[in-house]
């Protein structure tokens, strides 16, 4: 089923404010909060569409890439889908400020809730992928050895040193939470957060791991495979869950951020879905016409140059641009044609251009045989 528009699900304007955003969703947060909820699976899913629509459109960055192609700018179509539980309450854990009487809706830190108890969650970690526009064409799979956080080998990430080392923790009796009534202008209100001693995994270690020092993970190496989709574009990311960081004591690992870095091509530039390339021909090739040869992603194009080509026309090879992301549509390539000009001649060469200067037809004739270069963009529009 398609993602419903983010400024819809926030019931904002595509105008309004950072404050306006912020607001609209803290609105929302609160009436759909799974403490507020309990066992509404369709209040529990609001609460996630509303935050991941407030995660995009609070990031400059992100809101402008939506706001230009839609999800597939934003990334919101590529390993990903809602948010989980877990991101909502890490990333936006002070959305209503301290001291707030829902603060323990978002509070308690990165985890996630695995058997009752709150579980350590793994950081993001963030690469950066460099792609040809061959590669950014077709698709590409990419295999990354990168540096992070692992699971201790000795402890299996329990960071234990055997079996014997954990024991139930005697402030939350191995719950992982506490619980306490606060007073608030909507009346009492029991609330949970995460159990201070234990932090949320309701076990302590007395004998800890020689290797990870209790930890349960340790620098290490992996090499992971990205499949990257054609037509990605510099700036944009995309998200691999649980390929970031290994959370401590058996927790969630991270997710795994590629940025996308655009190797600039030899001789062809890229406008967006359209591919561009600078021809170069002879005021001769020009008169009289030519067939050239271009190069393009799919590799070598003959193209013909009518006779009387002026320099500053615009060719279209149509679809042999780049593809949009999840999409079948593809762009142009845009051959921008320029009159190349000798600057050295021959005595013959030179006697034979004297020759032609005098005629009228090698005379520019503004309004006749020129066009702005308004009006050749019209044309090609058109």
């Amino acid at each position: 089923m398609a993602k419903r528009d983010y400024y819809d699900i926030l019931g904002v304007s595509r105008s309004a404010s950072a404050d306006e955003i912020k607001k609209a969703y803290r609105k929302l947060a609160i009436k759909y909060h799974p403490d507020k909820n309990p066992g509404d699976k369709e209040a529990e899913e609001m609460f996630k569409e509303a935050a991941e629509a407030y995660e995009v459109l609070s990031n400059p960055e992100k809101k402008q890439r939506y706001d230009q192609f839609g999800h597939a700018g934003a990334g919101g179509g590529y390993g990903g889908g809602h948010m989980n539980m877990d991101d909502i309450f890490s990333q936006f854990g002070d959305i209503f400020g301290g001291g707030s009487p829902f603060e323990s809706f978002f509070g308690g830190g990165g985890g996630q809730s695995r058997g009752g108890r709150r579980v350590a969650r793994g950081t993001n970690l963030r690469i950066k992928v460099k792609l040809t526009l061959d590669e950014i064409a077709k698709g590409v799979e990419k295999k990354i050895k990168v540096t992070k956080q692992v699971v201790c080998g000795t402890c299996d990430g329990t960071g234990a040193k055997d079996k014997s080392s954990f024991h139930t923790c005697n402030t939350c009796g191995g719950s992982g939470s506490v619980r306490r009534v606060t007073n608030t202008i909507l009346g009492q209100m029991q609330t949970t957060s995460t159990c201070p001693t234990c932090n949320g995994e309701g076990t302590q270690v007395t004998n800890k791991c020689n290797v990870c020092h209790g930890d349960g993970v340790v620098r290490g190496e992996e090499t992971i495979s990205i499949n990257i989709p054609a037509g990605v574009s510099e700036g944009m990311q995309l998200s691999m869950s649980g390929k970031g960081n290994a959370a401590p004591r058996g927790g969630v690992p991270g997710d795994l951020i590629i940025l996308i870095e655009e190797i600039q091509h030899e001789t062809l530039q890229r406008e967006g879905n359209n591919v561009v390339y600078d021809l170069h021909i002879s005021f001769v090739d020009a008169a009289l016409g030519a067939s050239v040869e271009v190069p393009t992603i799919d590799g070598k194009a003959k193209i013909k140059i009518e006779p009387g080509t002026q320099g500053g026309k615009i060719l279209r090879l149509k679809g042999k641009g780049l593809p949009e992301v999840n999409s079948y549509h593809r762009g142009d390539q845009l051959i921008y044609v320029n009159i190349w000009t000798p600057k050295a001649l021959s005595r013959d060469e030179r006697v034979l251009l004297e020759k032609l200067q005098s005629s009228p037809n090698f005379r520019p004739q503004p309004g006749k045989n020129e066009k702005s270069f308004f009006e050749r963009m019209k044309e090609y529009f058109e």
